[in-house]
């Protein structure tokens, strides 16, 4: 339940702090005395958006703090737990906070911690529900007619279902729908794809295989110069009688040899000279192997330049570079494969979105059966509660038509219809063909507080709900509003002394003036107190002593109840 809140220099309020009861609050004043003052204070709470003309004049910011017990909110408490937002000194209370700058700049906090306002909406609709003015316009709404016998049918499970079948059913329509408006492009890219591809195929070069075709093509052209000039090596390294290299090193070393006795400085030098001996004896070896290997092939070489001018003709028609040949085949081939693919799966999914509609139809039927004993339900209630304000003739049918060529939605595919007759042998029809303003707020209130009960939100607020109501009527509906405080936190703004005769508990706001500035207070009502102001409600401007008698016989009759 709301316990206190406090707020500072907001619109026309200065200062204002008001403690909270249970039971219901009749919050009432003077026309234009701002009576509605709190409840925008608190709607921002609940993360309504602000703006800089929230601030009062002259101020630098407002402030709005509002204290929620939790003591029997669970859900409230999940919430917070969830989002690490508990408090750390007591878990069944909850301090939002909030700030507006002049400049229209605005902050919150959830029990001392920044909080964002969907943070804000996510814990408010645990801890509080306003009913406002326009409320009972919104009942002429077909979509809010449905989401009210929702909400009393409380099946949120058949309405998840039918969301995720729906979704189903929406992925793979939007899926098969751009498979087919690509069918086209798809058919011709095949078309050139099956070409390339085949030819590719046919070629079928290797990962590597060009970086090989040119190593083994510059060695088959220059074979016979290789040959030449290995074997012309051999010889001046290791075979010329005449004098070769190996033999220049050996003499060299048997020199060196003799006078290394003399000095053996000389010794690491005839190592070197040993070691390039061997060494040439070692390139000798290899590159007579080498000539034996090395092959003149004009038919191997006449092979590969073949596919070698192959390889440079195809990477030049696909735009490649020649090494990167073999990774444009595959990549290819994958997106050939890939666009066979999405020609099967077109099959598939025209398959798949029939099985996802029809899945979705069962769905859906199942939700409206559930809406229909709803309505039903939801129908006598309704019929109930307007009977005993001033309506002793109504009747009321919710229709729910089902249509399954309705196009998809997530909601399924019920029509919702709120039909009343208020006269005797009258047809019943749409609200806004048969009823009147005040008809329109006593059925608009009827549902709200059957919702309410249904919803069981700690505290509900009603903004000068009973408009249009006066009379006998408005005491039925002040007594409808004193049985729903006796199990929840309620306040009502209203005008009606009938109906703020039934509150447990009455706010006046009044508006003081020093001819230079306006400022709006909030003050506690006792029981004397009441009275005037009952008697004010009743009279107007003059209160007469008949005015006060009457006063005291409303309170004492709401007493009694």
């Amino acid at each position: 339940m709301l316990a206190h809140l406090s707020i500072s220099n907001f619109a026309v309020v200065k200062q204002l702090s008001v403690q909270l009861e249970n039971g219901l609050t009749a919050i009432t004043g003077e026309t234009g005395a701002g009576k509605s003052i709190a409840i925008d204070a608190l709607s921002l709470c609940l993360g309504e958006r602000a703006d800089a003309n929230a601030v009062r004049k002259g101020s630098a910011k407002a402030e709005i703090i509002a204290h929620f017990s939790l003591s029997e909110n669970e859900l409230a408490k999940a919430f917070l737990d969830e989002h690490e937002l508990t408090s750390d000194e007591d878990e069944n209370s909850c301090f939002i906070r909030r700030v507006i700058s002049k400049e229209g700049r605005s902050k919150a906090f959830i029990n001392g911690v920044p909080a964002s306002l969907q943070q804000l909406k996510g814990l408010g609709q645990f801890l509080l529900a306003i009913h406002g003015q326009n409320t009972h316009l919104q009942l002429l709404k077909e979509d809010h007619q449905r989401d009210l016998v929702d909400g009393y049918a409380k099946h949120n499970d058949v309405l998840e279902k039918v969301k995720d079948a729906y979704s189903q059913w929406r992925d793979k329509q939007r899926t098969l729908k751009t498979l087919q408006e690509q069918a086209q492009q798809r058919e011709d890219r095949l078309q050139l794809l099956t070409y390339q591809v085949q030819e590719l195929d046919e070629f079928a070069i290797e990962d590597g295989e060009f970086e090989e075709l040119e190593t083994e093509h510059k060695r088959l052209s220059n074979g016979q110069s290789l040959l030449e000039q290995a074997q012309t090596s051999v010889y001046n390294l290791y075979e010329n009688d005449e004098g070769n290299a190996l033999s220049v090193i050996q003499s060299s070393i048997e020199r060196l040899g003799e006078l290394e006795a003399h000095d053996a400085s000389l010794t690491p030098m005839i190592a070197l000279l040993n070691d390039a001996a061997i060494q040439v004896e070692e390139a000798a070896s290899e590159l007579r192997s080498y000539c034996d290997q090395l092959e003149i092939d004009p038919l191997r070489l006449q092979q590969v330049e073949a596919r070698y001018a192959k390889a440079m003709d195809l990477a030049r028609k696909h735009s490649v570079m020649p090494e990167a040949l073999y990774q444009h085949h595959q990549e290819l081939a994958a997106e050939f494969a890939s666009l066979s693919d999405q020609e099967t799966l077109l099959g598939t999914l025209e398959s798949e979105v029939a099985e996802a509609r029809t899945a979705y139809l069962v769905a859906t039927q199942s939700l409206s059966e559930s809406r229909q004993r709803a309505a039903r339900k939801l129908s006598e209630d309704i019929e109930t509660q307007i009977r005993q304000m001033n309506m002793p003739h109504a009747k009321v049918d919710i229709q729910i038509q089902y249509d399954e060529l309705k196009k998809p939605v997530s909601t399924g595919l019920d029509s919702v219809e709120f039909k009343v007759s208020t006269n005797p042998g009258q047809d019943a029809d749409k609200l806004d063909r048969v009823v009147s303003g005040g008809e329109l707020s006593r059925i608009g209130l009827a549902i709200q507080v059957i919702a309410s009960d249904h919803h069981a939100t700690p505290t509900m607020i009603f903004d000068e709900v009973d408009t249009g109501i006066s009379g006998p009527t408005a005491s039925i509906v002040g007594g409808l509003l004193r049985k729903l405080g006796s199990q929840s936190q309620v306040m009502c703004v209203t005008h009606l002394p009938q109906v703020a005769a039934q509150a447990h508990n009455q706010l006046f706001v009044t508006k003081i003036t020093d001819g230079e500035s306006t400022e709006t207070q909030m003050l506690p009502l006792t029981k004397q107190d009441r009275i005037d102001e009952l008697a004010r409600l009743l009279a107007g401007d003059k209160v007469t002593k008949s005015a006060l008698a009457n006063a005291k016989e409303l309170l004492k009759s709401a007493a009694s109840n």
